[in-house]
């Protein structure tokens, strides 16, 4: 398979896919090297493809139309034993995690596409956390961190932001 008919059908699977989709299971199923999707990815990318690499693979995504979603960034600060509790509480307020971000001293600002939508992606992100031997990304910072978060309305970004601070989350 050629490189832009493959490209063309990694969009359209992730366009169909339900769920995120790893880089081995397109190279599977496009019967090349995880690195050549990788290769893929990245030109995509240049293309203005919005695909995100999350934690559970490679998502395309489209918000749902200019004006439906509203985006707003949070900084917070909280200990690794709080973290569960802060990610449950945006995504149980109707909020979406697009990411986290850290401001490094040396590096400057590291972002890492999360996209969690739920407690089910809350808990296998925790889950994966806690089967590696890596720190979380706020630990480069002493726990300070933003997320960028998405909502369908300003009221959830206000519960949001209310709750987060009742829990003393906010920075």
């Amino acid at each position: 398979m050629e490189g832009d008919s493959r490209r063309e059908k990694i969009i359209e699977m992730l366009n169909c896919a339900a769920e995120p989709l790893s880089g081995t299971a397109l190279a599977k199923k496009l019967k090349v090297s995880r690195q050549v999707i990788v290769q893929d990815i990245a030109l995509l990318r240049a293309y203005d493809k919005n695909i995100l690499s999350t934690n559970k693979g490679y998502i395309l995504y489209q918000p749902l139309g200019e004006g439906k979603r509203l985006r707003r960034t949070v900084s917070v600060k909280h200990t690794d034993d709080q973290m569960q509790d802060e990610l449950y509480t945006i995504v149980d307020c109707g909020a979406r995690m697009l990411d986290v971000v850290v401001e490094h001293e040396v590096y400057g600002q590291i972002t890492v596409d999360l996209f969690l939508r739920s407690r089910q992606d809350v808990d296998e992100f925790i889950e994966k956390i806690a089967k590696s031997a890596a720190q979380p990304l706020k630990s480069l910072t002493n726990g300070a961190h933003f997320h960028t978060l998405e909502a369908d309305s300003e009221d959830v970004f206000a519960r949001v932001e209310e709750r987060l601070q009742a829990k003393g989350y906010l920075n």
